[in-house]
């Protein structure tokens, strides 16, 4: 069976993903970040302590290679700190700086204005979600 694009799931999510990243750039554009720069500065927003580069990459889903020039364009920018684990030095953490905390509040508009755009309910948003998330972990576990 041959499907058309229109037709197929993976299009229809490729298409969405597309879309969503089109919908943050000017709100990131405006913030001096590009959207996995924001994705991950949103992991250090909420973590209660320095993760390491490995916690960071399993939450958003970003190896090791990919992360670690993202994080030292984080640094060159001022908004995070790699430091040694004092425990293990083989470990790097990541800090917010002064200015990565400041940029959290610089911020804090665009999940609002991104839930705006999607024209959705929150419970019908928080569904979606939940979904899509479900879906990832069923293909990821094959």
């Amino acid at each position: 069976m041959t499907l058309r694009p229109a037709d197929m799931l993976c299009f229809a999510l490729y298409s969405a993903a597309q879309a969503m990243q089109q919908a943050y750039r000017p709100l990131l554009d405006a913030l001096g970040l590009t959207y996995p720069q924001y994705i991950v500065l949103s992991a250090l927003w909420a973590a209660e302590d320095p993760p390491r580069v490995s916690d960071i990459g399993r939450e958003v889903g970003l190896e090791s290679s990919t992360l670690t020039p993202l994080l030292k364009r984080l640094e060159a920018a001022g908004l995070v700190a790699r430091q040694r684990d004092a425990r293990d030095e083989r470990q790097v953490r990541i800090r917010l700086t002064e200015a990565g905390r400041a940029l959290q509040a610089r911020a804090a508009h665009v999940p609002g204005c991104i839930f705006e755009k999607t024209g959705l309910d929150e419970a019908a948003l928080v569904a979606l979600r939940d979904e899509v998330a479900a879906l990832g972990q069923r293909l990821r576990a094959g």
